[in-house]
């Protein structure tokens, strides 16, 4: 889960690199994941037989609508971080850390442990600093605007998270996760058209930072998360996906010469070692 969430935090410098819009690139990034997540369904289906190589119908409704939500929470916060800046942006869709485990506790009766409810503060806290709003982070052409689009940003990526666990807990993962990708191409397209474009033919360097991202963000990254979540509580996936903010500033370091503040360096601390603190005795009492 650690690892795949790494692998998703490599996805904001790739696009940004990329310069495709928010449309462009959500669809891009499915659409090009699609010959590797192809195979290896195939693959998966094979191993397991003739009796279970289909997914069911009322599960691939469940992957349909992650991957809707998925598609939702790449289009708006992309725009969110024009809107609302990037700090305040990342703060509010990182509020997936409570939703998340509020939905696992109202769905499907899954009580997070004392140690998370402690720790939660402080996770919130060390987001919040990493981010940069203490330190103006929260700027942006249309503040309101953006905020609107980061709090359903927020909720889309918190019911996608919720689904993928859902999806992937009777097996067939990646056959799952399949299903999840091409709703999510499919959305992007639809609505990104409908918003701020989608371009067809965005030339040859964007789609190579945009092979990038599926390569490291939908394929190694999210599939890996997928294969994970359901082995895992969902609070605990939740405090792992708080990775994905830390790597990404590791790496607008190293590739965009972004240098982060002390106050950033200290949120990330802070999230390491509260996200240790909440989830290792969650590993050993189970």
């Amino acid at each position: 889960m650690a690892l795949g969430a790494l692998f998703v935090s490599a996805s904001a410098v790739l696009i940004h690199l990329s310069g495709a819009s928010p449309g462009t690139a959500s669809f891009y990034r499915c659409l090009l994941a699609l010959p590797a997540l192809v195979p290896l369904a195939l693959l998966e289906r094979g191993r397991e037989g003739r009796r279970e190589s289909t997914v069911p119908a009322r599960r691939r409704a469940v992957t349909l609508a992650a991957g809707a939500l998925f598609a939702g929470d790449m289009l708006l916060w992309t725009a969110a971080i024009d809107e609302v800046g990037a700090g305040l942006s990342t703060v509010l869709v990182n509020v997936q850390v409570v939703i998340v485990p509020l939905l696992a506790l109202l769905v499907d009766r899954e009580p997070p442990p004392r140690r998370f409810v402690v720790s939660l503060p402080f996770l919130l806290l060390g987001v919040v600093l990493a981010s940069g709003v203490a330190e103006g982070g929260a700027g942006g052409s249309r503040p309101l605007l953006g905020t609107v689009h980061a709090v359903l940003a927020a909720v889309c990526y918190s019911g996608f998270l919720f689904l993928l666990r859902r999806g992937g807990q009777q097996g067939q993962v990646v056959q799952s996760y399949l299903w999840v990708t091409v709703a999510a191409a499919v959305a992007s397209l639809a609505a990104g058209a409908l918003w701020q474009g989608v371009d067809p033919a965005p030339g040859w360097t964007a789609v190579g930072w945009l092979a990038l991202v599926a390569l490291f963000g939908q394929v190694l990254g999210w599939l890996l998360v997928a294969v994970a979540a359901p082995r895992l509580a969902s609070h605990v996936g939740a405090i792992l996906l708080l990775l994905t903010p830390v790597g990404a500033l590791v790496l607008g370091w190293a590739v965009l010469g972004e240098h982060p503040s002390p106050l950033q360096l200290a949120g990330c601390a802070v999230i390491l070692a509260s996200g240790t603190f909440a989830t290792t005795r969650s590993a050993r009492d189970s």
